[in-house]
């Protein structure tokens, strides 16, 4: 094995057992979980929503632009915050936070506390019409949620750069990405098919109920996860890393933001990260209104294209685990890996010339599985080119980029499909890979360690 692979694939320091660091990788897969059934209550619900309160395709774009905006704006400073305070801490202090907000949407609908303060609040503010009833309180809480789950991701990648060597960082970033979307095969069936269809639950309750329930995963969490200076004093560091690097209150924002591998990173979540909010957003609402399924059938086949993305997150981080053994090299093991997941990725493209709605099912899990699998692949690399004492920086400045191109994705999909059909929008879906592939070989470049103040133009 060349000397540069040996370095990085050092086993975990002994200060925390391997049982203890799959037990914080359990749970942070959990706590991700969690976010994703919280935040896909309204994806979930959107179709009976949207023909209670009258909404267009256009407006409940609009809802989901004002989450993708709140995590927009909150990702560079979460990033900072996790630096700040630790993991242990600052991931507790923003679950509790986006709890309280989803609850908060019971109180959204037309003639609720939320939606008369929102409705004020924005009277104020020029040029913004009169909106459609209940539009306004959504509006406001989803930015609000936005803004404090955009954390969740940052801190998982945060943790598990410092906790698992180059060798087995992919695999444990696939069980933790998992998570994400096992929050999305659960929230169809939990939420529209049983608490709503089957329990006759409200549409209020179905958000409050998943938010309280939530909050047990805090006791475990805070019991286990070890504190700032532990982590620090047991963190694992990539190898090669420069002495600027490794001392990352030293490293200004604008050396973190011109270095390329910075900027490929930012490139990659850029280009794959509005494909799964895409199918987070608008699957529900797509299997309804572009295949005409009816409630039951998409709370129970909707949960199907997640199911299949979420055992990418799993299998791909184990492929690209197994290719960097087998090429003795992390660069090469993972650019292998990020090719092979971004061709998945591309399926999406195919939907328009899918008429049967289990193939077309089938296939969309085809390219989240690739989509997922870039996500695993990417967790690994951050731990490749920088310390985890950056990681949360790093990953807000990659975020940014994520919840910037979701945001635009989120908003122009639903004028699209007003104005011209479901069609275009799965074309660009399925081209959004290639740009990534492209940003892996001629940004991010060689998949090493960061040197800041030496190579970073």
């Amino acid at each position: 094995m060349p000397a540069r692979m040996a370095s990085t694939l050092t086993a975990s320091d002994p200060a925390l057992s391997s049982k203890t660091r799959w037990t914080i990788v359990g749970l942070l897969s959990a706590s991700i979980t969690i976010n994703l059934l919280d935040r896909q209550v309204l994806s979930v619900l959107a179709p009976k929503l949207r023909e209670s309160m009258h909404w267009t395709t256009a407006q409940y774009g609009y809802i989901a632009v004002a989450f993708n905006l709140g995590m927009m704006c909150g990702q560079v400073p979460i990033g900072a915050f996790m630096d700040r305070v630790g993991t242990k801490i600052g991931l507790a202090t923003i679950f509790l936070a986006w709890s309280a907000i989803t609850a908060a949407h019971a109180l959204a609908g037309p003639g609720g506390a939320v939606e008369s303060v929102s409705a004020t609040l924005l009277s104020f503010v020029p040029g913004v019409p009169v909106l459609a009833g209940g539009l306004a309180g959504f509006l406001f809480l989803r930015f609000l949620l936005g803004v404090s789950q955009c954390g969740n991701y940052t801190a998982g990648i945060k943790a598990l750069a410092g906790l698992f060597p180059a060798a087995s960082r992919a695999r444990a970033g696939g069980v933790f990405n998992a998570g994400a979307q096992l929050g999305s095969v659960i929230a169809p069936p939990l939420i529209l098919a049983f608490l709503v269809e089957t329990v006759g639950m409200s549409w209020q309750m179905a958000f409050v109920i998943p938010a309280v329930v939530g909050l047990v995963w805090l006791l475990p969490w805070l019991a286990i996860f070890p504190d700032k200076q532990t982590m620090t004093a047991v963190s694992i560091k990539p190898a090669t890393t420069s002495a600027a690097a490794s001392t990352a209150p030293a490293i200004r924002f604008g050396q973190l933001i011109s270095h390329h591998k910075v900027l490929g990173l930012f490139l990659i979540r850029a280009f794959t990260g509005p494909i799964t909010t895409f199918y987070w957003t608008y699957l529900a609402l797509y299997l309804r209104t572009g295949r005409g399924m009816s409630f039951l059938s998409i709370g129970i086949w909707a949960a199907l294209p997640n199911l299949v993305g979420m055992t990418g997150n799993v299998l791909g981080g184990m492929l690209t685990d197994r290719l960097l053994k087998s090429t003795g090299s992390v660069d090469l093991g993972r650019k292998i890996a990020f090719t092979c997941a971004f061709g998945l990725g591309a399926l999406s493209m195919t939907m328009p010339f899918v008429a049967n709605n289990y193939v077309a099912l089938v296939l969309m899990g085809l390219a989240l599985f690739g989509n997922q699998w870039v996500a695993a692949t990417y967790i690994g690399t951050v731990g490749d080119v920088v310390p985890q004492q950056l990681a949360g920086r790093v990953n807000g400045i990659a975020g940014f980029g994520d919840n910037g191109a979701a945001l635009l994705a989120v908003l122009f999909t639903g004028l699209v499909v007003d104005c011209y059909g479901w069609t275009p929008v799965f074309l660009g879906a399925g081209t959004l890979p290639f740009l990534a592939m492209i940003s892996v070989f001629f940004v991010l470049r060689r998949i090493e360690p960061a040197r800041f103040g030496v190579d970073g133009v």
